[in-house]
């Protein structure tokens, strides 16, 4: 019932910033709380940044800690990943994902999100 798409990737130099938005264009957007996932070139997915269904709570992975922050806009059904100091280890596909969770919180695990966005590939050139 809910669909993702993510935009505001591109190719940046080491330093700079970006900013991706995913756009849901389920009715029940307020519902889910939202993570932002990335995958490098041979490596396994993971977690970036989570936001709870209110977007009062937030929680990052220590890689991105102080330079990533997450934020939701549900009026526009939408969340955000604004990117700063960007570093050639952020390059990979990020993805959003939305999940029911049974408590007003949020997880890191991406075995909990039951969808999906078609991923944004960021580059960040040294």
């Amino acid at each position: 019932q809910v669909q993702l798409v993510e935009s505001g990737g591109g190719l940046v130099q080491a330093g700079g910033s970006l900013r991706l938005s995913c756009a849901a264009s389920g009715r029940s957007f307020s519902l889910y709380a939202m993570g932002w996932f990335r995958q490098a070139p041979g490596k396994e997915r993971e977690f970036v940044a989570t936001v709870s269904r209110s977007g009062g709570i937030t929680d990052y992975a220590d890689s991105v800690k102080g330079r990533f922050s997450i934020s939701r806009d549900n009026a526009k059904n939408t969340v955000y990943l604004q990117m700063n100091s960007l570093k050639p280890d952020d390059t990979a596909v990020y993805y959003c994902a939305a999940t029911s969770l049974s408590w007003a919180g949020t997880s890191r695990n991406d075995a909990l999100y039951n969808y999906w966005g078609q991923g944004t590939q960021v580059t960040v050139s040294s």
